[in-house]
């Protein structure tokens, strides 16, 4: 079973934008592990000059996009058993807990707004989760639609080709990755740490997993409170979850 991501928005010609290149792409164009819609919610349009939006009820600054031109266009779309996925910096946060429970079924739907929004009754009546991929606002949900189905398809099996390289990325234990280095061994003055050329592979691993912990600490102090609090309990349960 393939993962099937449909996306509506008012500008199908930004996709697939990233999602078409390197692996993920190869994996969509020619493996078909995972599958890439888009539909013009413009065709749904109720007025003959094609607009889908209309003043805020209450008054204030620019427009809304219509429930009933948002419902028609997402009813002509088959689930699947899909979630809606409305990308919204009002959102909760985008995690990896989230995204793996995505990547996992059958795929998503995701809506794209504009303006100032989409009509609260539709992301109500039709069951969205609104999703957030970060504290900054954009024009539009495009971008953020492809961050999130990059990042549930990237789970995808067989998409990236090595499955244990997964394991040790940021979020998944929650702890933010480790510094990585290669080739050459010095760099303006800066080397590879020494204990990564030592051959000894226990060492390699502690120093490892101390990073780990050190850059969790000081960038994201938030998920390092949560991976103490739930490591004290035994166990290790990701954000979102």
């Amino acid at each position: 079973m393939s993962f099937d991501a449909t996306v509506l928005t008012m500008f199908p010609e930004a996709f697939p934008g990233p999602l078409g290149v390197s692996l993920i792409g190869t994996a969509w164009r020619e493996r078909g592990l995972w599958t890439l819609e888009t539909l013009d919610i413009r065709g749904f349009s109720k007025d003959k000059r094609g607009f889908l939006d209309d003043t805020p009820a209450g008054g204030g600054h620019g427009q809304v996009l219509r429930a009933d031109v948002i419902a028609d266009a997402l009813d002509s779309v088959d689930r699947r058993g899909r979630p809606f996925l409305y990308m919204s910096a009002r959102g909760r946060p985008l995690t990896q807990a989230r995204v793996r429970e995505w990547a996992t079924g059958p795929g998503v739907i995701v809506l794209c707004g504009r303006f100032e929004g989409v009509d609260q009754r539709v992301l109500d009546a039709r069951g969205f989760e609104e999703v957030s991929v970060g504290d900054a606002v954009l024009a539009g949900g495009e971008a953020a639609a492809m961050v999130a189905i990059e990042a549930c398809v990237r789970l995808v099996p067989g998409v990236l080709g090595e499955a244990g390289s997964l394991s040790e990325e940021s979020f998944e234990d929650g702890l933010l990755e480790h510094p990585q280095y290669t080739r050459p061994r010095s760099f303006e003055g800066l080397d590879i740490p020494e204990v990564l050329l030592s051959g000894d592979h226990k060492k390699v691993a502690a120093w490892r997993r101390e990073m780990r912990e050190t850059t969790t600490r000081e960038r994201r102090p938030d998920l390092w409170e949560a991976n103490r609090q739930l490591t004290t309990k035994g166990r290790f349960k990701p954000d979102g979850d």
